[in-house]
């Protein structure tokens, strides 16, 4: 029987791209082939690249088609891949909103034009994938029509992100998982980790990620006299990050905006306690010192302190990390989500060519 094929549309580099297609293949036997922009998005010029890039993306997109004849259409992030897919001519069509809102950042001049783009996609669109509630207030609040809307997170592997604590526990051994770049606050972290310094507590600080904050990060770590604590381990592979994050007993993230992080979750299950951002995409998971800490955006003092709380309340932390991993056993495991994930494309497409 000849394999399904789906055209994915986005960043392939990703780790939930990855995560994506792979549980595609591996639960639905798919073939999947794929198409992204070339053009990084780093600063100004590149942007407008990108954006004429953009423009005949199109063109490129329906050759593919013509060649491959995929009986699926799926992207990412509903103002860009996800309104290529709705011009595209496929059906069906799956979408999916990467942020608690992909209308970003709010101040943006290109705001009204992401907004038209944005409704189309959400019109055309057979299926729209929700990674978590948090998504769904934005896509209410513009009149989708929620039938069409699936809340499932991709979920994550947990045979290969484990609840091994190999992590030395007489001090704080904490990791930051995120990219380098503005909006995930590193400034905020490093900061806090230059007050527990002050103080005399000992700790070890992993920051994995590559991006455009890597020279000034640097450069702050040494400003704060912790450059000694810091290991900046650059982008890593996906099967290198579940062992630093065993041995870590700290994860911490800043951002000032979130959607559904998959980060959180590989944390969540690997015996790391969670200290976030006080933010609604990470309120949907964490509650206050009950299974980790939410702290105000871009509040170092906070962090501080709030990071000392919990270093010093180790039985509360270890009950923490428990129930962690049974809720993340529970709602996120990569292999039930996945499997009902590609189930549904394959009735999208049966009831499609039946049509």
């Amino acid at each position: 029987m000849t394999k399904r094929k789906i055209l994915f549309l986005g960043e392939t580099y990703r780790a939930d791209a990855i995560t994506w297609m792979n549980g595609l293949r591996e639960f639905g036997d798919f073939e999947i082939i794929t198409w992204e922009l070339k053009t990084p998005n780093h600063n100004y010029w590149s942007r407008l690249l990108r954006i004429l890039e953009f423009s005949t993306a199109l063109f490129q997109i329906k050759k593919i088609i013509k060649l491959h004849q995929p009986d699926m259409v799926i992207a990412e992030r509903t103002t860009s891949y996800g309104f290529l897919a709705a011009l595209s001519g496929v059906r069906p069509i799956a979408i999916a909103q990467q942020g608690r809102t992909d209308l970003w950042p709010e101040k943006s001049i290109l705001l009204p034009l992401k907004k038209i783009i944005q409704n189309y996609a959400f019109k055309k669109a057979t299926l729209i994938h929700a990674w978590g509630s948090v998504m769904t207030i934005s896509m209410k609040a513009v009149g989708v029509d929620m039938r069409k809307v699936l809340v499932l997170p991709k979920g994550i592997d947990l045979t290969k992100f484990e609840n091994k604590n190999t992590v030395d526990n007489s001090r704080i051994n904490a990791i930051v998982t995120r990219s380098l770049m503005p909006d995930y606050r590193h400034e905020i972290i490093l900061k806090a980790f230059g007050i527990l310094n002050q103080r005399g507590i000992d700790f070890s600080l992993t920051i994995v990620g590559d991006g455009t904050r890597l020279a000034f990060l640097k450069e702050l770590s040494k400003e704060l006299n912790i450059e000694n604590q810091v290991n900046f381990k650059g982008r890593i592979s996906n099967t290198q990050l579940p062992k630093l994050l065993q041995q870590s007993n700290f994860y911490i993230s800043m951002p000032i905006t979130e959607g559904v992080s998959a980060s959180l979750f590989e944390a969540m299950a690997s015996n790391c306690y969670p200290v976030v951002t006080h933010i609604s995409g990470n309120k949907s998971w964490i509650k206050h010192r009950e299974n980790g800490q939410l702290i105000a955006v871009d509040d170092y003092k906070m962090l501080a302190e709030e990071l000392i709380w919990a270093f010093e309340n180790s039985k509360y932390r270890n009950n923490a990390v428990l129930e962690n991993r049974k809720f993340i056993e529970k709602n996120a495991d990569y292999k039930t989500n996945m499997k009902i994930i590609a189930a549904k494309y394959h009735e999208l497409i049966n009831t499609s060519k039946t049509n």
